[in-house]
């Protein structure tokens, strides 16, 4: 082990889907590597800034909840995104706040409440050895991950981590405004694609103006979404390269918006693409959730994500 590093926590139990996730996997698309990093950018971030970290420090992603973790030493942690139930030993964990943890203390995530994805941070953030010049945890590749093979947590792992720079004490607390309610209906920024002119009129007035739902074939790799049938005028067309928040309609009509572990390349026309943050809200919907699609031009994506990144690298 690292001098500079040490154990930071026992897994007690594992839970259905835990990963490490940093920033992802930059650079490697070219050899069919996808991209992978935290399927929630905005919660990922605010749990870095709030333990004090650099951007791009590896995190937990829990899904689903289940997992039961034990510290091994004093630490200071910060817990965004989903509310699934967290508890710290047998009280509420705060959320969306640095706290303090002492040796001993579990820390426990139970089920869905709001949300699907929270994200654990710890100050000094998680090590482990990057693969392809990423710790990023992609299952289905077996890259990185705790181990560098892509597995998820499991009963007994024990957790690296880095020593902070300093020792926090003070309580820090994202803004309200940045504390999303995940249990409302999600609207979606997209940006409209190269193919959206090959769409029926009568498609694109439904694609902005009807309700969709969120099927329950979704993962990392992508989210399906349930509603009126879209048409394209494009029977086939070449294999492109798939970007993160993609919407790709397959022939049955039902968009499917691609995420961080998506393949690299795709033939199906594109709607469009959604915003870093629209992805990232997209990701915290559970199956049955309703989304609405929402028009946006380029300039107007870009200021509200420089917006994004001056808040979280303060």
């Amino acid at each position: 082990m690292n001098p500079a590093t040490t154990y930071g926590f026992r897994v007690n139990r594992a839970g259905p889907l835990a990963l490490l996730q940093d920033a992802g996997r930059f650079g490697v698309r070219h050899l069919g590597v996808t991209q992978s990093g935290p399927a929630d950018l905005h919660a990922w971030a605010w749990a870095n800034q709030l333990a004090g970290n650099r951007w791009g420090s590896p995190v937990l992603e829990v899904t689903f909840g289940g997992l039961e973790l034990q510290a091994e030493c004093d630490l200071t942690i910060a817990v965004t995104g989903a509310d699934l139930s967290a508890k710290h030993d047998t009280q509420p964990l705060p959320m969306w706040l640095r706290i303090r943890i002492g040796k001993g203390e579990r820390i426990v995530f139970g089920a869905p409440a709001r949300g699907l994805r929270a994200y654990l941070a710890v100050a000094g953030g998680f090590s482990a050895e990057p693969v392809l010049g990423s710790v990023a945890c992609v299952v289905r590749e077996k890259l990185g991950g705790f181990d560098g093979q892509g597995q998820r947590l499991a009963e007994g792992d024990r957790l690296t981590v880095s020593m902070p720079d300093c020792a926090y004490t003070e309580a820090v607390e994202a803004p309200e405004s940045e504390q999303p309610d995940y249990s409302r209906p999600a609207v979606l920024d997209l940006l409209p694609g190269a193919q959206i002119a090959d769409f029926t009129g009568r498609s694109l007035y439904d694609a902005f103006n009807c309700e969709w739902r969120v099927d329950d074939r979704a993962d990392r790799m992508g989210v399906r979404l349930t509603g009126p049938a879209l048409h394209c005028r494009i029977g086939s067309m070449v294999s492109e390269g798939i970007s993160l928040g993609a919407v790709q309609v397959p022939p049955d009509g039902q968009p499917i918006a691609l995420l961080n572990d998506r393949q690299t390349i795709g033939g199906y026309p594109r709607l469009g693409n959604l915003t870093p943050l629209a992805a990232s809200r997209l990701a915290q919907c559970l199956p049955g959730q309703s989304v609405r699609l929402r028009p946006t031009g380029a300039e107007q994506a870009l200021r509200q994500h420089r917006a994004f990144i001056d808040q979280v690298q303060a």
